[in-house]
């Protein structure tokens, strides 16, 4: 398949700050790449809008260059789905179509509620209540071994999701080793973000363990390259991509590589 691929889906990641920014973004988005389809939002407790709140935002808030309304995909935190309680988001999940369902960063344990339930609990939950959405589930390439992932990536599967959306990657090659265990004809969404400066790269050591290459280089040239390989690389197996642009302004960091 050619990295010109039709069949592949491409979405922008967008941090929900508020109503204003997730209008101005997805604008922008609409703007300046023409072959993103989807926006994926994260749920960040730090800010009030919700990310099903958001995505419900971005889909009136610009159209793509058909015409037609983005696709959009939130994102769901486990430890905050309350067991005994409907699910909050319901409604904005079936007009999404879609979700991603995460175990979430740590909360603020004294500001917010939080519930022994993990990803599997939910993913199992939402496919039950509500049949109709495609359910995805997280997938961490530094957070473990490769075979204690795979094994909760099994879990998950079988709890019903249809797919994943990887951590970003920084290096080709790791995504072509985690590709060739992944299980065949999985919906598979490959992420790239920017990482541009040291105290980043820190962020990311400490907290998600990443190994980065020895290639690696923070410069806005290298993180746009890295981006457009990553899409290269879905688009030849027929996989989709997600790009996450993190304190970088969205053109500099994407515009003009779709």
């Amino acid at each position: 398949m050619s990295p010109t691929s039709t069949t592949s889906r491409i979405s922008v990641e967008l941090v929900p700050r508020s109503v204003e920014s997730v209008r101005a973004e997805t604008a922008q988005v609409a703007e300046l790449l023409a072959g993103v389809d989807t926006i994926n939002i994260p749920d960040l407790l730090k800010f009030e809008l919700r990310s099903w709140q958001a995505t419900d935002v971005a889909r009136e808030a610009a159209t793509r260059g058909d015409g037609t309304a983005y696709r959009t995909v939130p994102h769901l935190r486990a430890a905050d789905v309350d067991p005994e309680a409907p699910l909050p988001m319901a409604e904005a999940a079936r007009r999404a179509g879609e979700v991603l369902v995460v175990s979430g960063d740590d909360a603020d344990y004294f500001a917010s509620s939080t519930y022994p339930v993990d990803a599997v609990d939910v993913i199992r939950r939402i496919r039950a209540e509500l049949p109709e959405v495609t359910v995805y589930a997280g997938l961490d390439p530094y957070r473990q071994a490769m075979t204690a992932e795979m094994r909760y990536l099994d879990r998950k599967l079988a709890a019903g999701a249809s797919g994943i959306f990887t951590q970003p990657f920084f290096d080709t090659h790791l995504m072509s080793a985690w590709a060739s265990v992944l299980p065949a004809g999985m919906q598979v969404w490959w992420g790239a973000t920017s990482v541009t400066t040291t105290g980043a790269m820190g962020y990311w050591r400490r907290r998600n363990r990443v190994v980065f290459p020895s290639s690696f280089d923070a410069s806005m040239p290298w993180q746009r390259d890295l981006a457009r390989r990553i899409v290269d690389f879905a688009r030849e197996r027929g996989d989709n991509a997600y790009l996450m642009p993190v304190r970088a302004p969205l053109p500099d960091y994407l515009g003009g590589i779709l």
